[in-house]
């Protein structure tokens, strides 16, 4: 009986080896075969339609709420609300969400957002856009406040709702916008630029350790991790730290000539309440407030683009599924 059992423990594992093979051999082929499809899509574009969604949170709360003759008679009233909503002409207001990180990826699904719709957006529509971000590369950031301007030369209104942070970059994407409302606390400003690094160089000494680097152009390689750097070097690091400062401070006085220069591009950050003392943004309120308000004139579309995985990522996807499943 105990051979048995064992036997029956080993089959048991075997099986569920082999199986899960066939799955990861199945993904491969699969992924293959899309992958030589013409015209596959590179991403999904989700849209949500947030009037429905705050209808639905209402009802539900009134289901909980009413009487079963009061909450009948909601429905009543909401479903003529809904006719009438379909009959009028209503403007729209598109929703576009970037949380930010160092390196700017987010800039990614933002350029998509943005162009699938300025193929729709008409002059009386807006483009609302929840920022956060304490920002981060210059280029990268650079890249994602260009997508905003592309908005604005369109003439469709933007708006820019802060709740936490926009920061550094984070800022240089908000002040392209025409409107800029921020949370009480949130934490908006920071117009400078840093830089830093560690220098290993009387370590790789201390140790006989030779570091060579070699370089075609006098300012190829300004301060480097490794090697000894010198006071030209770091002399001209710092003219182009100042460069780029320079640049920050033109674009943000572009696009909100109202702000005392001086005053705000210091490198400090401020909350909302002295934000807006500032002229930093232009009114105090949450993007949730500022959203509910637009759905009783407007239709609120809340737009995602999700860009396609490494067809590695999906095999695994696909094979951690299947596994769960056994």
């Amino acid at each position: 009986m105990e051979f048995l059992s064992e036997y029956g423990m080993f089959l048991a594992k075997a099986v569920t080896i082999v199986a899960a093979l066939l799955v990861m051999v199945g993904g491969i082929v699969a992924l293959v075969a899309r992958g030589g499809q013409r015209g596959e899509s590179h991403g999904r574009l989700d849209i949500r339609h947030l009037n429905e969604n705050y209808d639905g949170m209402a009802l539900a709360l009134k289901s909980a709420i009413l009487s079963k003759k009061q909450f009948k008679q909601a429905q009543k009233e909401r479903k003529a609300h809904d006719k009438q909503r379909e009959k009028a002409e209503r403007r729209r207001v598109f929703v576009l969400n970037f949380h930010g990180d160092i390196r700017g990826t987010a800039v990614a699904s933002l350029r998509e957002e943005v162009t699938a719709v300025l193929t729709v957006a008409q002059a009386e529509d807006e483009i609302v856009l929840r920022l956060e971000s304490a920002g981060g590369l210059v280029h990268a950031y650079g890249l994602a406040a260009a997508q905003l301007l592309r908005i604005r030369d369109r003439r469709v209104k933007l708006t820019v709702a802060v709740d936490k942070v926009a920061a550094s970059g984070g800022y240089m994407m908000a002040c392209v916008a025409d409107h800029v409302i921020a949370a009480p606390f949130a934490v908006l400003g920071s117009i400078g630029v840093v830089a830093q690094l560690p220098n290993f160089n009387r370590l790789l000494k201390k140790h006989d350790v030779d570091y060579e680097q070699f370089t075609a152009g006098e300012f190829k390689r300004t301060v480097t991790i490794f090697g000894e750097n010198t006071d030209q070097g770091r002399h001209k690091f710092q003219e182009e730290i100042e460069d780029a400062h320079t640049l920050f401070k033109d674009f943000v006085k572009t696009h909100r000539p109202r702000v005392e220069l001086e005053r705000v591009a210091t490198g400090e950050h401020w909350y909302g309440t002295r934000a807006l003392e500032c002229q930093l943004v232009d009114e105090l309120r949450t993007s949730d407030d500022y959203l509910l308000d637009a759905s009783a004139e407007a239709d609120l579309y809340e737009i995602a683009y999700t860009g396609k995985k490494p067809w590695l990522a999906r095999l695994l996807a696909q094979t951690g599924e299947a596994l769960g499943r056994f």
